[in-house]
């Protein structure tokens, strides 16, 4: 069995998409989203075998996003859901599987399905299930993607976290707690109940002094007492040197 995600901002054609391919006993489960930046978030949480995808959707299209799919080391299968008939050349540049339009019938999916199947068979597996590397924000209501690797810096700041690259700031409605959880294996560690750091980006590191801190970029970061055992283990396994 497989399991699938459906994006499309569309109610009525999400629903219909989800039962057809619910009927199908070679489909596991079924996620929905309703919008390209609501489908990479789901995607850096849970692993799915394909992609459905429409093309007119609000922030990131279809296409934006099968571009942004492109970077993921594990790529689900891409089908591209529409009413759009023009756009099938484009489809199959960013290498898709199936190209449907609405409204789908049942023996067209069937068969879309089988693509599937047969693309998924001759694609070798990962050894592992990826690290997630692109972050959906939102910069004055345009969504944008940004690298993981590229953030330097979290900071808390209520239900939100600004995350801190080269480039600036950008926040995201995700709680510091839920990001040091999910990033800790991608070598980010909570120094204060504010700031969460990837060592990857950390220049200096003075835990000796009244005021322990770590320099990234061009901030200095406080590190809490509360905060430093946990951080000398994650040094210890690391090539981050500290100053005493």
């Amino acid at each position: 069995m497989i399991d699938v995600l459906i994006a499309d901002d569309e109610e009525p054609a999400l629903a219909a998409l989800a039962y057809l391919l619910e009927q199908d006993s070679r489909i596991g489960r079924v996620h929905q989203v309703s919008t390209g930046a609501d489908a990479i978030r789901l995607l850096t949480r849970e692993r799915v075998d394909a992609v459905f995808l429409d093309i007119h959707m609000p922030g990131l299209s279809g296409f934006d996003l099968a571009r942004a799919l492109q970077r993921f080391e594990h790529r689900p299968a891409l089908v591209f859901v529409t009413a759009d008939e023009e756009g099938a050349l484009e489809a199959f540049d960013l290498e898709a599987v199936d190209y449907l339009l609405k409204p789908v019938r049942a023996v067209r999916l069937e068969r879309s399905i089988s693509r599937v199947i047969d693309a998924l068979r001759q694609t070798p597996e990962a050894s592992a299930p990826p690290a997630a590397e692109l972050i959906a924000v939102t910069l004055g209501g345009t969504t944008r993607m940004i690298r993981r690797d590229d953030v330097r810096y979290v900071q808390a700041q209520g239900d939100y976290t600004r995350l801190c690259t080269a480039e600036g700031g950008f926040l995201v409605r995700v709680p510091i707690s839920d990001l040091e959880r999910q990033w800790a294996d991608a070598g980010f560690v909570r120094v204060h109940r504010s700031y969460l750091v990837a060592l990857a980006h950390v220049a200096q590191i003075r835990l000796g002094s009244d005021h322990p801190t770590v320099i990234v970029g061009d901030a200095a970061l406080p590190v809490s007492r509360r905060m430093l055992p946990g951080l000398r283990d994650r040094l210890a396994q690391s090539t981050v040197r500290a100053d005493s």
